[in-house]
This record gives structure tokens, C-alpha cells and sequence, in this order.
């Protein structure tokens, strides 16, 4: 029970003294390029989506 305590009182420990926080303009600006990112990422996906489905129709037609 013991080495649970400890490891408790270091996790806090290292939480609260040693962790850098990021400043609330850093935040933001994180914040923004996950955003772009992720549409970006979601567009691109969208259009792969799009263009296989595509490319599976006109094979399907053949045989159909």
C-alpha cells in the first residue's frame, strides 16, 4: 500500500511542478491547425471515397 501512496504523491507532484502548460494564444493556435487538419484530412478522405466509388460502379457495370 505503501508504494501506491508514493507513486500518488509523485504523479501529483510531477503534475502540478513540472509539467509545462501551454500560454492561452499557444492553445489557440493549436487548437486552429488540429481544426484545419482535420477538415483537410476529412476532404481528402471524402474525395477518395468518392472517386472509388466511382471507379467500383464503372466496374460493376461491366459485369452486370
Amino acid at each position: 500500500m505503501n508504494k501506491v501512496t508514493t507513486y500518488f504523491k509523485e504523479s501529483y507532484r510531477e503534475f502540478v511542478e513540472k509539467v509545462s502548460w501551454p500560454t492561452w494564444p499557444q492553445l489557440q493556435q493549436s487548437v486552429v491547425i488540429v481544426l484545419v487538419a482535420t477538415v483537410l484530412i476529412t476532404l481528402v478522405v471524402g474525395l477518395m471515397d468518392v472517386v472509388s466509388s466511382s471507379i467500383l460502379k464503372l466496374i460493376y457495370s461491366f459485369f452486370s
